[in-house]
């Protein structure tokens, strides 16, 4: 592997995991991952920008084959896919410093046992000089671990913006095409990024103070349209939700289904944009992405025992955890004898601090008037989303 040149001195040396199907054994990864480190070389100095997961370290290598010498290892986050084969790089090049912000330092120290001489220390603004290449250092906190911090090359223009801007999308293509590259950098805001929402509206304000030709992220392929990228993440991030509903359901005998396809039926006519996923087959990641632009969250679920369905516990517990900008939530289910269904399933999701809307929960199979309610709850939808733009 030879490494492939972005800029005038500056390389991806990108480790493609094509097969990988799960990430922190929860994400899936339904179009693989990389895992990128970048050589930059100066007239003076040579730094290495971030390593690779340790199981795949022997293509890191292959890649370095003929670097005879690396003076900086710039860590921009201690999580093991991009610090794991730091150990490794440093018994080969002894005389490389590890760079990174105080706290990456401590949980380097501590998730690698790093000895601490073996660090230079830097503080948000600092400079680094290769000879003719500056390396500037920006701390980006809760992007999406607290020590995250990016690096921008001030004379090729160039971020190295570590997880934020990523996608897990493993491709032979050294840049991103905006049509292959949405649904898995949306897919990779959602499940990682999304919690931080407020994180992530500052670090882009700090951004825009910089002009930025390429950005080159931990996973995926490199962004040389980063105005494109910077917009997406502004519509995700900070933007009003669409005028969209997510309709997250599971049914076991049909009365819940019948509930839902009547709700979905009504908001379509209305002109509301729905998605429609059946908890029964559950992708995180489907669920996550539909999260982000969906104004309205309605969980659909029969009552198991006294509760709603364990899936149905799993996507609210899901949705409360990734923070998204929701407006509103409600419930439409059914019950055999009695329960606490709807109690428990807002109960869930106090992370969200959206309005709940008044919820359908009906004893057997749906009636008339039964679905009257649903009815009501669509209209009401329908007018709580007045304002709000269209958008899938």
């Amino acid at each position: 592997m030879k490494p492939v040149k972005i800029t005038e001195g500056v390389y991806s040396l990108r480790v493609n995991h094509f097969n990988r199907h799960q990430f922190d054994s929860l994400i899936p990864l339904p179009e693989g991952t990389s895992y990128n480190a970048y050589l930059v070389k100066g007239a003076e100095k040579t730094a290495l920008l971030d390593s690779a997961d340790p199981e795949k370290a022997e293509v890191l290598f292959s890649y370095l084959k003929e670097e005879k010498k690396i003076d900086y290892i710039v860590s921009h986050h201690a999580e093991q896919d991009h610090s794991g084969s730091i150990p490794q790089v440093l018994a080969r090049y002894p005389q490389a410093k590890v760079v990174t912000n105080p706290k990456c330092k401590e949980f380097l120290m501590t998730h690698l046992h790093l000895p601490a001489d073996k660090f230079i220390e830097v503080k948000d603004g600092e400079t680094l000089s290769l000879g003719g290449k500056t390396l500037e250092f920006l701390y980006m906190p809760w992007v999406h671990w607290p020590e995250t911090m990016v690096t921008y090359l001030r004379e090729e223009k160039c971020l190295f913006s570590c997880d934020f801007f990523g996608s897990h999308l493993a491709t032979g293509e050294l840049f991103s095409e905006a049509h292959q590259v949405y649904v898995p950098m949306k897919r990779y805001y959602a499940e990682i990024m999304m919690p931080f929402r407020s994180n992530i509206k500052n670090h882009l304000e700090k951004l825009a103070k910089y002009d930025i030709s390429f950005i080159a992220p931990s996973h995926g392929p490199v962004h040389n349209d980063a105005k494109f990228i910077m917009d997406i993440y502004k519509d995700w991030a900070v933007s009003e939700p669409h005028n969209k509903v997510l309709v997250a359901y599971i049914s076991m005998h049909g009365s819940t289904y019948l509930l839902v396809n009547r709700l979905i039926s009504r908001l379509q006519e209305a002109g509301v944009c729905v998605e429609k996923i059946n908890l029964d087959q559950f992708d995180e990641g489907r669920v996550a992405m539909a999260l982000v632009d969906a104004a309205t969250v309605v969980i659909g679920t029969p009552t198991v025992l006294t509760g709603p369905h364990p899936k149905a516990v799993y996507a609210a517990h899901l949705a409360n955890l990734l923070r998204p900008k929701t407006k509103f939530v409600s419930v439409v289910g059914s019950f055999g004898w009695g329960g606490r269904a709807v109690e428990t399933i807002a109960g869930l999701i106090p992370n969200l601090k959206a309005e709940v809307l008044k919820p359908v929960m009906v004893k057997g199979l749906p009636t008339e008037a039964d679905l009257k309610q649903v009815d009501e709850l669509a209209a009401l939808i329908v007018e709580k989303h007045k304002g709000f733009r269209s958008g899938s």
